[in-house]
């Protein structure tokens, strides 16, 4: 039986693809990639056998579980399995139920880490989570809650933390996700930027407050995927752009 590799590849851009995943990327046996991972199928070298198992809100080639036991499936045909996923296994990317279901059937595997969107595509728009006066403390959550999901967002504890939120998969759920902070409490002022399609060339960011950022993404049509921040550290990009930069 071989080894599976659920690799992180980062947030699209290959430049952003740590060298272990890159090593593992060329002397994989076969490779899974999904939709996240477009930008650097390009390291993929000719004649590698590839799968496309990507999955989005509307579309599923691969249920999870069916994910779950083709890699079992191909780990005893093969030595080296790579799972390719988009930003970090274990942010958001069903890495842990992946790894845990290899687990339970005596697979070998190991995690490689990659860069998260959550930090790094708010670092190319200009905006640090974290900011000496500003903002001491980060939290990622996912703003697209799943039906089956028995854990519910504590919406109240979020809404009032004095940092840094980062909301990953919350477009489609914005209206609900700025109903929840402002119910619970957030000001109604508090900057946000959505920062929508980050390390492709339709990258675009589109910024407001609590009080208005839905009407501002609904008028200038933001479609996932995107990233949210919610804090003064957005503020803190108006200071690192150029004047000139929209």
């Amino acid at each position: 039986m071989g080894r599976v590799y659920l690799v992180g590849v980062g947030p699209g851009d290959p430049e952003l693809v740590s060298l272990k995943a890159y090593r593992l990327i060329k002397e994989a046996d076969v490779i899974l990639v999904d939709n996240l991972v477009l930008g650097v199928k390009e390291l993929i070298p000719a004649g590698k056998e590839v799968i496309d198992i990507g999955k989005t809100a509307e579309e599923h080639k691969f249920s999870q579980d069916a994910i779950n036991r083709l890699l079992v499936d191909l780990s005893e045909k093969y030595d080296k399995v790579v799972r390719l996923k988009g930003g970090d296994p274990y942010i958001f990317g069903r890495g842990g139920e992946e790894a845990m279901f290899l687990r339970e059937k005596g697979v070998e595997f190991e995690v490689v880490p990659g860069i998260t969107s959550a930090v790094a595509v708010p670092a190319l728009f200009a905006i640090p989570l974290t900011y000496r006066g500003v903002s001491s403390s980060v939290t990622i959550i996912t703003g697209h809650e799943m039906e089956e999901k028995e854990e519910n967002i504590n919406w109240e504890a979020i809404a009032n933390l004095k940092g840094t939120l980062v909301i990953l998969m919350g477009v489609g759920n914005l209206v609900k996700n700025v109903e929840e902070l402002l119910k619970h409490g957030m000001s109604a002022e508090t900057p946000v930027a959505v920062i929508e399609k980050g390390f492709t060339e339709d990258a675009r960011i589109v910024c407001g407050t609590l009080a208005n950022i839905v009407e501002v993404a609904e008028e200038e049509e933001v479609k996932p995927p995107a990233v949210i921040v919610v804090g003064d550290v957005v503020r803190v990009r108006e200071k690192l752009v150029l004047h000139t930069e929209k």
